[in-house]
């Protein structure tokens, strides 16, 4: 839900207009409920947007019914603007709504004593961990007056998990769930929590649930706390580059630096291996044993691997035959690394793919490389790519992302289309930079589906922010450079 609300407030459609629409449909059913008998209506609510949902129904409801709202923290520390702002609004409307906030859960008891109905506002989809005080005796107080007044949830419960329906220690016990635009599968065979569930259209366009965006992003990047050490952001392998090419694994792992990973080690033939260490002094530089990946040199890259978080493989490797065999390999030995397969192993893996499935991986190929590796031609038709794309991802329980004018991520059920990017991104380079993006994301959360999302959509925003620079004479270096400019918003 999260991915949604932010991907909708990148395509226009506010946060705060989300909540709104979420508080107008809950007061909307309590007046269904209530009817016009007088009532008193307790809204129990949290510090975050579950909260702000419930502020903006006691508003509604304050003109037909009395309407207490309890807020279970300190007005200074709600955590959204959006909540914020309800709150300020209902600050204002001291004739009509009655405002108590603190952790005094005697004045709470009060409060339900005298209500009809109590609306759940504690917590939402957000919540992780077992419920702690004061929130559990809160629940406990709500769930002491089942018998006798209507217990409304918004969303979901306090207290269950949204995704696995496991409760946190305690769990609120709902007469009724209004819950917002998909059911969430923690409701499911969970009555004596849910009630009777409702689920409600809040205005998120259908679109964000296809569309790559900043909540792909803020899904998979790993917030910074203030005593973080090296290596706590990820240690990514580059696994490329032969006797021919040098950029393109240096471009891999300097797109994975700025994206914001800690340590990156590119391991490289000695043909090239200081060629690429004098691009950057950021860069490790493995330097094996030949012109061209060897099966000598496997031993090594599955040492190297296991102290990785992620692996990026095949910028610049070349197709000596050599190197092909020491591909095959290395995908038959390495077990439970997170990868991002990219360029000339996407090619030798063509005749092996039964060494990737149900692998976490990525695989990003172009149209070419998609065709190689499953014999089949990308359509131009945007409705059939993406068809075609979920449908192989599907068969080889693998991510595919899809490069081109709009890139496509699929997980064999979920699917994906990224809008940025533009036609000066057909700079050769700009593939590897994606490839270094992804396996960062794909080290911070080891959800691959996310991390190919995110990454598709940093690489284009970046590209975007060169050329409004540059114009169309960009370098994928230049788009390197964009990254932190493209991250810095989404970034927790």
């Amino acid at each position: 839900m999260r991915v949604l609300e932010e991907n909708s407030e990148y395509l226009g459609v506010s946060k705060r207009l989300l909540m709104e629409n979420a508080g107008r449909q809950i007061a909307e059913f309590c007046k269904k409920i209530l009817g016009s008998r007088k009532a008193r209506i307790v809204v129990v609510a949290g510090p975050g947007n579950n909260g702000g949902d419930g502020f903006v129904a006691a508003r509604y409801l304050s003109k037909f019914y009395e309407v207490d709202v309890f807020l279970a923290s300190d007005p200074g520390k709600i955590r959204t603007l959006e909540a914020r702002e309800n709150w300020s609004i209902l600050e204002k409307m001291k004739l009509t709504i009655r405002l108590h906030h603190g952790y005094d859960v005697e004045n709470l008891e009060k409060l339900l004593e005298k209500s009809d109905l109590i609306i759940d506002a504690l917590f939402g989809t957000g919540l992780r961990g077992d419920i702690r005080e004061p929130y559990a005796s809160i629940i406990n107080r709500i769930n002491a007056c089942s018998k006798e007044k209507i217990i409304i949830a918004v969303d979901i419960p306090s207290g269950l998990n949204p995704d696995t329906g496991d409760v946190y220690g305690i769990a609120v016990k709902a007469d009724y769930t209004i819950t917002f635009h998909a059911l969430k599968r923690g409701l499911l065979d969970r009555r004596k929590y849910t009630g009777e569930i409702l689920v409600v259209d809040i205005g998120i366009p259908r679109e964000v649930e296809f569309m790559a965006g900043p909540g792909d992003v803020i899904a998979v990047v790993k917030p910074r706390k203030a005593y973080s050490k090296k290596g706590d952001f990820g240690r990514i392998l580059v696994i490329g580059g032969s006797r021919d090419y040098s950029g393109a694994p240096a471009l891999s792992a300097l797109a994975a630096i700025r994206t914001g990973a800690d340590l990156v080690t590119i391991a490289a033939p000695s043909s090239v291996a200081d060629v690429i260490k004098a691009f950057s002094p950021a860069l490790i530089v493995k330097k094996l044993s030949k012109e061209n990946l060897h099966i000598d040199d496997v031993d090594i890259l599955l040492k190297l691997s296991m102290k990785s978080d992620a692996i990026v493989i095949g910028p610049g490797l070349g197709m000596s035959e050599e190197t092909q065999e020491a591909i095959v390999e290395y995908f038959s030995l390495i077990k439970n690394k997170p990868l991002v397969v990219d360029a000339d192993a996407l090619k030798i893996l063509s005749k092996h793919l039964e060494l990737i499935r149900e692998a976490t991986a990525i695989l990003t190929p172009h149209a070419g490389e998609f065709k190689i590796l499953f014999g089949m031609e990308v359509p131009l038709n945007l409705k059939e790519k993406v068809s075609l794309v979920k449908k192989i991802a599907s068969e080889n329980k693998i991510v595919i992302l899809l490069k081109g004018h709009e890139d496509i991520v699929s997980d064999g059920e979920r699917v994906k289309v990224n809008y940025t990017g533009n036609p000066g991104m057909t700079v050769g380079g700009t593939g590897d930079v994606l490839s270094g993006i992804a396996a960062t994301f794909l080290a911070w959360s080891n959800d691959a589906f996310h991390s190919a999302s995110a990454a598709a959509f940093i690489n284009g925003l970046a590209g975007d922010l060169a050329v409004k620079k540059l114009g169309y004479h960009i370098t994928p270096l230049d788009v390197i450079d964009k990254i932190p400019s493209a991250m810095k918003k989404y970034s927790i």
